[in-house]
């Protein structure tokens, strides 16, 4: 788990040389590579079929699919485009709010209770991207984005049963005929980006053309590793070792790309560091509890005493 983290925190190096590439053919040769590398290693396995049973089965579990599908790309999309654009502190600040973020998802359409320590976290953290909106003029918009995605990825993705690879396979063919048309339109229609860019450089550049198949590696790898250790590591473990990735993608932005860090930034991530020290001992708690449930009892016991 530790290494999955350690791979997604440190990417924005491997991305980094890519800056003059436009975000949609990055994210597209992501998108491809990481398929094709997915559905072979499921075809080695024997489980290839296991990628259309993430797609069949009813029509709620394919509309599942495709929303997930959406979510995910809206966030490799939006992470790519900030790590080539000099934001990556905007990228590190979406993960460190998204399990905030992830919290109000649960209460909104779970209607979960906040625990009192669940209300101060959310509030102190909500408190710090107000003071970094107010203090930079406007929102931080990538970090929103990406916090919101990745928690909507996270909820239709509960409510999936299928293998963990398989179902990302089945996201990527279902983003797939997106990627690959656009690839087409980017070389053979000289479609621009974002900002005008244009780009086309498969095929025409070998470092390109290396680090576009580079990034399915990259990417495949971590989930790899990931859904190996979401098999044998409790779920609340899972959850505070994610915290080394935006922490390594922070100090990548600021050490290493000297990205800017204002007096406002220097506000609203100490808040959100607290915000997630709370919220990451209310989840211990929690789980100490819900694990041993004499404690409680004992407690309880010995109060009375």
């Amino acid at each position: 788990m530790a290494a999955a983290s350690m791979i997604w925190g440190l990417s924005p190096l491997f991305y980094k040389p890519l800056e003059h590439v436009p975000p949609g053919e990055v994210m597209s040769h992501r998108v491809l590579w990481s398929l094709v590398i997915l559905v072979s290693v499921l075809a080695v396995q024997g489980r290839f079929r296991l990628v259309f049973a993430s797609l069949a089965g009813s029509l709620k579990t394919f509309g599942l699919a495709v929303v997930a599908a959406l979510m995910i790309a809206v966030n490799w999309f939006f992470w790519i485009y900030a790590v080539l654009t000099e934001r990556t502190t905007d990228a590190s600040l979406g993960y460190f709010i998204f399990p905030l973020v992830a919290v109000l998802i649960g209460a909104a359409l779970f209607r979960e209770q906040f625990t009192p320590i669940q209300k101060a976290a959310v509030a102190i953290a909500a408190a710090g991207v107000l003071a970094l909106t107010f203090g930079l003029g406007t929102a931080p918009w990538i970090s929103i984005i990406l916090a919101i995605s990745f928690a909507a990825y996270a909820y239709f993705k509960k409510n999936t049963s299928q293998s963990p690879i398989a179902s990302v396979a089945a996201e990527a063919l279902i983003i797939s005929p997106f990627a690959l048309g656009w690839l087409i339109g980017v070389h053979f229609f000289g479609l621009a980006d974002i900002g005008g860019q244009t780009g086309g450089y498969f095929g025409a550049r070998m470092f390109e053309t290396l680090m576009f198949a580079l990034s399915g590696v990259v990417t495949t790898s971590s989930l790899f590793l990931m859904a190996y250790a979401s098999q044998r590591i409790l779920y609340t473990e899972v959850g505070l070792i994610q915290y080394l990735n935006p922490t390594l993608q922070f100090l990548a932005a600021i050490l290493v790309f000297g990205e800017p860090f204002t007096v406002w930034h220097s506000m609203a991530f100490p808040a959100i560091w607290i915000a997630l020290l709370l919220f990451s001992a209310s989840t211990l708690g929690y789980d100490r509890l819900s694990r041993n449930p004499s404690i409680n009892g004992n407690t309880r016991s010995t109060a009375a005493e």
